[in-house]
């Protein structure tokens, strides 16, 4: 379209001036061919007419690797062999689109077709290119949902989409993002807002089971307890939303005098741009949007324009990762990480200023943003925290204990298991069903991936994360490349705890924890090589004390 748009602008060298872009569609020529030559007789005379046409034309083939086939068996009168002679006398300029993985599984194997086309690979633009493109395309998603876009809602969209959308691709998941948030806000001025749709769904359920009670009192049964409690809770929930809309309400109608009072402003800015009206119009404006930010405090209920907030709930609810995680939360939970573990974790203070120095490191943009934000493995006795620190850490970064990928490594003792972790190659059982660590990371590619009793693997099964710690990818088994840069990956084992718990027998004697890791670095070489620990940070764990088993005991009866 953009090529076609510089043609009628007259941009473009001579020779393609004046010319005409059409485009082949092979479905609708397809269509009622049912008869052997109906299809090819009229291809042939496409064909015929493009040539014998006086205004030059090019012809765009979308989906081109459906010309493999369409209308015969590949390889005898299928569109790609009507269409080689004409291609190859240069009678037909064509311009044919596909993807690239389609490319190499159809075009490319036809190499007298894919010889008579030039082949041009289509990179996706960098975030700045990406935002200069999305400033085009918002006023149309402005015109047609009738709202306002701001700039830095269009800059997030770009960033955030970027960042956590990795199976797509720019602009296309950017524009996803900006159409969904204008949806939002376009709906949210025509229904009830969520809060109070979810305060009168309470209400009605209360009643639902109030009824069914008073019911069941009726013929004997005690329930007058529960219906005491069930009343107060339903005039709890009436009050407040009661205030919910009541708030709603003010909101929408300072919304509704915003929209109006920016009408205006285009009005006579079309007709004075610098008449005094304008700038009384303006200050106005001003006062109202204030109004509305005071009206609306934390939680706004309703939104008069896209906004980064609006662009941050819907990447929030397309990827599950709370909404103040991506936006100034993230940046004070990584700054406090240490403390915010600690908290959680007892008596492993070292262990935690260590992990939180590489995540702090790696969110700072320090480290290579291509591999994955840590990798650790956790060394000490069972009942330690280890786990527990994963959890913690899949807590804090990416909302929820949901986020951790727990695969058990000691069923993966043998050579072929390796499969059960990528996915079976093709030709073999299981081939398409993914694996259990790259359908994993690639349903949640935020998450914190535990590899569990990582001692117990096979050598040739641990050998598969080499290229994980390095570059960041993995391919499965059919192919894909499955993304690990945002996960923090942790391996745990439980190698040199006879040493460690000898070791720290004594308190008062014990190491510090970089000479305790010092002192485990044997027990590991000889199980892990060199080259596989040095892709790694070893964390090594002190075991519990006494004093600390009491805090631990306090830490959890106080959350019962």
């Amino acid at each position: 379209e953009g090529f076609a748009l510089r043609i009628v602008e007259g941009d473009v060298p001579p020779p393609l001036k004046g010319v005409a872009i059409h485009t082949l569609d092979l479905g609708l020529l397809q269509a009622g061919a049912g008869i052997k030559g109906e299809f090819e007789n009229r291809l042939k005379s496409v064909i015929d007419e493009v040539k014998a046409s006086p205004v030059p034309i090019i012809l765009f083939i979308d989906e081109a690797h459906t010309l493999i086939g369409a209308g015969g068996a590949a390889g005898s009168g299928d569109a790609a062999n009507l269409l080689k002679p004409a291609l190859a006398r240069g009678e037909l300029r064509t311009i044919a689109a596909t993807t690239w993985s389609e490319y190499k599984k159809y075009f490319e194997k036809d190499a007298a077709l894919a010889r008579r086309f030039q082949l041009v690979q289509v990179e996706g633009p960098d975030e700045e290119k990406a935002v200069v493109m999305m400033r085009a395309i918002a006023p149309f998603l402005e015109n047609h949902h009738k709202v306002m876009i701001t700039d830095e809602a269009l800059i997030d969209a770009v960033r955030l989409s970027h960042r956590y959308l990795t199976a797509r691709q720019l602009p296309d998941k950017a524009v996803s993002v900006l159409d969904t948030s204008c949806a939002r806000v376009a709906i949210g001025r025509n229904i009830s807002p969520a809060a109070v749709e979810a305060a009168s769904r309470q209400i009605g359920r209360i009643e639902r089971e109030m009824k069914i009670l008073q019911r069941e009192a009726l013929v004997g049964f005690e329930h007058s307890e529960r219906l005491a409690g069930l009343e107060k809770e339903k005039e709890e929930t009436q009050k407040r939303l009661d205030k919910l809309n009541e708030k709603w309400q003010k909101e929408m109608d300072i919304a509704m005098r915003i929209k109006d009072a920016r009408q205006e402003i285009q009005d006579i800015h079309e007709k004075d741009p610098s008449g005094s009206d304008l700038a009384k119009k303006q200050y106005e404006l001003k006062e109202l949007e204030k109004e509305l930010a005071k009206a609306q405090g934390d939680s706004p209920l309703v939104r008069i324009a896209v906004d980064p907030d609006i662009v941050s709930e819907v990447i929030s609810g397309w990827t599950g990762i709370p909404t103040g995680r991506m936006l100034t939360d993230e940046i004070s939970t990584v700054l406090n990480m240490g403390k915010l573990l600690g908290e959680r974790i007892i008596g492993q203070d070292h262990a935690l200023d260590a992990i939180a120095r590489m995540i702090q490191t790696a969110h700072a943009g320090i480290e290579d943003p291509s591999k994955p934000t840590a990798v650790f493995m956790f060394v000490g006795p069972s009942g330690v925290g280890k786990t527990e620190t994963a959890l913690a850490l899949s807590e804090l970064l990416y909302g929820g204990e949901d986020n951790v990928i727990s695969i058990n490594m000691s069923e993966y003792q043998e050579a072929h298991t390796v499969s059960g972790l990528k996915g079976s190659p093709p030709g073999y059982v299981g081939y398409g069903e993914g694996g259990v660590l790259t359908e994993a990371v690639r349903k949640r590619p935020y998450s914190v991936v535990l590899l569990d009793e990582v001692e117990k693997a096979h050598p040739d099964v641990m050998e598969l994360f080499y290229q994980v710690f390095d570059k960041g990818t993995l391919e499965d088994g059919e192919g894909r490349r499955i993304d690990f840069k945002n996960t923090v990956i942790i391996l745990t084992s439980n190698l040199g705890t006879d040493l460690i718990m000898k070791t720290c027998a004594d308190e008062e004697t014990m190491p510090d924890w970089q000479g305790l890791s010092e002192m485990v670095r044997p027990e590991l070489l000889k199980r892990f090589k060199p080259a596989f620990l040095g892709r790694l940070k070893v964390v090594p764990y002190y075991p519990i004390t006494d004093s600390i088993m009491r805090l631990i005991i306090k830490l959890k009866l106080n959350r019962i």
